[in-house]
């Protein structure tokens, strides 16, 4: 009969689920806990959910059979923007809204057959989530790890809300459109830059993670060697006798043609007290983001201050300040020295107002002359390690590459005293306050007579009023007087609660760590959390390769300190695994004006929607719910069957790459495991086949070796040669039941339902989720044949299989008369023919 998935697959899924086969227990065997990135809870899942699901699922059902007690959990990332959004759009409670799509979600995951223990799924809403975070957050608190200051945000003046800095579309709000402003606000922040340097030394320790995702976070760190000096200044107002610079090319300072100042330096903050022009220029430059690519894009805009400053070589020397737009406080003093020959930036805003354009060095051999004239039109920028002529070296001429040419910089400025080499990071604290609603609020209280005091223990959880509404702008905390004024938690009196929530980045920075003991009154428990920690294989997409990843490196050292993990939990993350992304077509009409009009990949058929209107198409882009070009998990599974949706997943390329859904490509996969099931549904009468039995034993070799390296493709690719072998070999009765069974225990981590039923109809004792891996035997993987390729005239075109001590003659006769090499050789005679025993054969005609 035929294999109905619609039937088997609730069935197995039920007797998991009684037999509580994925609880995961503390005991004595060795643990493996395998993560996958928890998804925010939006509505739907996605083809890019099942595909990450399913390699972590592969790995945690790989690892339970291995004898591992496996930790594997679900939960999910619920605060933040969107389901604000949604009640201002929609009308409603972001909870409801969060906690429905919630319920969708779970409805949607479960018939994929993950070995989840769903005993320990929260959500970061969750009240006791939410407790144990401000719990920690005290500790934190407590522990000097958190702070309060005034930094630049990004400020919304019609949402009247902070902007994250990719919540800023070409400088407008993501929701509003409205220009977006820098504002001066007091913000809470951790302390994430005391860690740098600790933070950036441990990554050469990952060796579990991809280098790329190593070099990204490097690069975030952004240690660097530089000089950091004073320029004494001229005519300047009192207390203000000198400025600050810290510089990474102090190679550079004899091409020096101004200083330039940020729009929120103390000087100019001075100056715009009695200087009209440059508040007002001030207050034009705060309409910029503060995100580095709104810098770099926007038109470079400058004020002469009128003031100058003393070139420390050469107290004759004047450059005039300016104020510029590109020059943020929050990065290293809020000054710097245009060197404009040699840098881009510094070019184009020196050409824009006429300063002066010195080159420092040039190519290697160049002459003063040359090196100037070089840079009139464009900054010439080479290599740190290139070697370069100084035209205008603090020691005369000489060739030397940036490197060498910093180090005597920092060493010329030491003797002299007017500097000092500077080791900084790019690295700045984490700013964590949100003016909005859902989030978790910041346990602290504002009290006119004792400052700012922390909310008392015994008073948490302190939990988000539910009587709001979002019909007016800004953050609907700030005007709820019930829940905003309170008794100071340390003298009594009227007092204010802090109405900033922290960033969703905090509630997804220790998840894994309380997913250890998720129901636990305290954050995490001791016992728990030195057995199952770290995790051990953590899955998830690049594009958090950067913060998510740093952030909780940081916070697991800050739970180390504050007694909530154990030492060796610092580096939460053992091994770290990038998917790629899942594409489709985007097929697209457009209207009367020529917009885009998306649409759903069931709508069309053969490029044609149903009223016969031909749709553009656009090949393999990024699956996406604006562009619609979605695939719908529960559709593919009522379609084909879970297993299927995950069988196409794992085979079609290496899950580092992208993988294009098509219909074609599941419909193919679906063949595929019916074939498997037929071969298992009548097993017919008959004897051994020696030849069967060492591809079994090489299958299990190999699948065990690319699921263990993360190939899962390869696994698949091996598990097709055994069927076929076993759809092919005369082996019948208890031997071919005994074969069916290895296919079921190989192919249990990738389409789990399907195996429990070959594996039930060969005989299988209990279940298959229950049996031990197969190990091979390694007898059975020494072959006494060889596989030969043919090269002819350097190209592979055949391959032969001959016995490993076949002479050479014997080898060259065989290769002759094989009709694919004769084809290829289209009767041209043979003028030589190398055997390279083992290995290779080459033809040359």
């Amino acid at each position: 009969m035929p294999y109905d998935p619609a039937i088997s697959e609730p069935r197995w899924q039920k007797a998991w689920n009684d037999a509580d086969t994925f609880r995961a227990v503390r005991d004595e065997r060795p643990k493996y806990y395998v993560l996958e990135m928890f998804p925010y809870p939006s509505g739907r899942i996605h083809m890019g959910h099942v595909r990450n699901y399913t390699m972590g699922d592969v790995v945690a059902r790989f690892k339970r059979a291995q004898g591992f007690s496996v930790l594997h959990p679900m939960g999910w990332d619920a605060f933040g923007m969107p389901a604000e959004n949604a009640a201002m759009e929609q009308g409603g409670h972001p909870r409801d809204w969060t906690y429905g799509n919630i319920a969708t979600m779970r409805d949607q995951l479960k018939p994929l057959g993950l070995s989840i223990d769903w005993s320990r799924e929260f959500a970061t809403c969750d009240d006791s989530y939410v407790h144990q975070q401000q719990s920690m957050f005290l500790d934190m608190l407590e522990a000097g790890l958190i702070y309060r200051k005034s930094a630049m945000v990004n400020w919304d003046p019609v949402d009247m809300t902070v902007l994250a800095n990719e919540q800023v579309e070409d400088g407008r709000g993501w929701r509003s459109g409205a220009l977006v402003e820098r504002r001066e606000l007091t913000q809470w922040f951790f302390r994430i830059s005391d860690y740098s340097d600790e933070l950036l030394s441990a990554l050469d320790r990952l060796t579990g993670w991809p280098e790329k995702v190593r070099l990204m976070q490097a690069n975030w760190i952004g240690k660097s060697r530089g000089l950091q000096f004073r320029f004494a200044t001229v005519d300047a107002p009192a207390g203000f006798d000198q400025i600050e610079v810290y510089t990474t090319r102090p190679d550079t300072l004899m091409g020096a043609s101004f200083v330039a100042l940020s729009a929120d330096h103390p000087l100019i903050k001075h100056l715009a007290e009695t200087r009209p022009e440059i508040a007002a220029f001030t207050a034009e430059c705060r309409k910029i983001g503060t995100t580095e690519e709104a810098i770099e894009t926007a038109p470079k805009l400058g004020f002469d201050t009128g003031l100058t400053v003393r070139h420390p070589l050469d107290p004759d020397w004047q450059l005039p300040v300016w104020i510029a737009n590109f020059v943020l406080m929050d990065y290293g003093t809020g000054a710097i020295f245009g060197s404009p020959a040699h840098d881009e930036r510094d070019h184009e805003f020196a050409t824009k107002y006429g300063l002066p354009i010195r080159a420092t060095f040039g190519p290697k051999g160049a002459t003063l002359a040359e090196a100037d004239a070089l840079v009139a039109t464009a900054p010439f920028v080479p290599a740190k390690t290139e070697t370069v002529t100084y035209v205008r070296g603090f020691a005369g001429a000489a060739d030397q590459n940036g490197e060498e040419a910093v180090a005597a910089a920092i060493r010329h400025a030491e003797a002299a005293s007017y500097g000092e080499g500077v080791t900084k990071f790019r690295l700045r604290d984490w700013g964590i306050s949100r003016q909005r609603y859902w989030g978790c609020p910041i346990p602290v209280v504002h009290c006119d007579d004792c400052g700012t005091v922390p909310e008392r223990k015994e008073n948490l959880p302190v939990l988000l009023p539910q009587d709001v509404t979002f019909d007016v702008p800004g953050n609907p905390l700030d005007r709820h007087p019930t829940w905003r004024n309170v008794a100071c938690p340390v003298c009594g009196k009227p007092a204010r609660r802090e109405t900033d929530t922290m960033d969703t980045f905090v509630d997804s920075s220790w998840y894994y760590a309380r997913f250890t003991a998720p129901q636990a009154p305290t954050p995490t428990v001791a016992e728990d959390a030195d057995y199952w920690m770290n995790v051990d294989q953590y899955i998830g997409g690049i594009e958090h390769a950067i913060l998510h990843l740093l952030y909780s490196r940081f916070f697991a050292r800050a739970m180390v300190k504050t007694g909530h993990l154990p030492e060796k939990a610092k580096e939460p993350f053992d091994a770290l695994f990038t998917q790629g992304m899942v594409t489709h077509e985007i097929y697209l009409t457009r209207d009367d004006r020529g917009r885009p009009v998306y649409h759903l990949p069931e709508t069309v058929t053969d490029g044609k929607l149903a009223d016969g209107t031909v749709v553009e198409v656009i090949p393999s882009a990024k699956m996406s719910k604006s562009k619609k070009n979605v695939v719908d998990p529960v559709n593919i599974v009522a379609s084909f069957g879970a297993d299927t949706a995950r069988w196409f997943m794992l085979s079609d390329s290496p899950p580092e790459r992208d993988v294009e859904w098509t219909a074609s490509g599941a419909e193919a996969a679906s063949k595929f495991l019916a074939r498997v099931w037929r071969l298992a549904d009548e097993i017919p009468e008959g004897g051994a086949d020696s030849d069967l039995l060492r591809a079994a034993h090489r299958a299990i070799d190999e699948v065990t070796r690319a699921i263990e390296g993360f190939a899962f493709n390869k696994a698949v690719a091996k598990l097709y040669e055994l069927a076929n072998a076993i759809g092919k070999s005369s082996a019948g009765g208890d031997d071919r039941s005994a074969m069916l069974r290895i296919l079921a225990q190989l192919m249990a981590p990738m389409v789990p339902h399907l195996a429990e039923e070959i594996w039930t109809r060969a005989g299988g004792q209990g279940m298959a989720v229950n049996a031990p891996w197969p190990k091979a035997n390694p007898a059975l993987l020494i072959s006494d044949s060889v596989v030969l390729p043919i090269q002819i005239n350097g190209k592979r075109r055949a391959e032969i299989e001959v016995p490993k001590d076949m002479p050479k003659e014997q080898i060259e006769a065989m290769v002759l008369a094989d009709e694919t090499v004769l084809r290829f050789m289209e009767g041209a005679p043979v003028k030589k023919l190398i055997v390279v025993p083992g290995r290779i054969v080459n033809v040359v005609v």
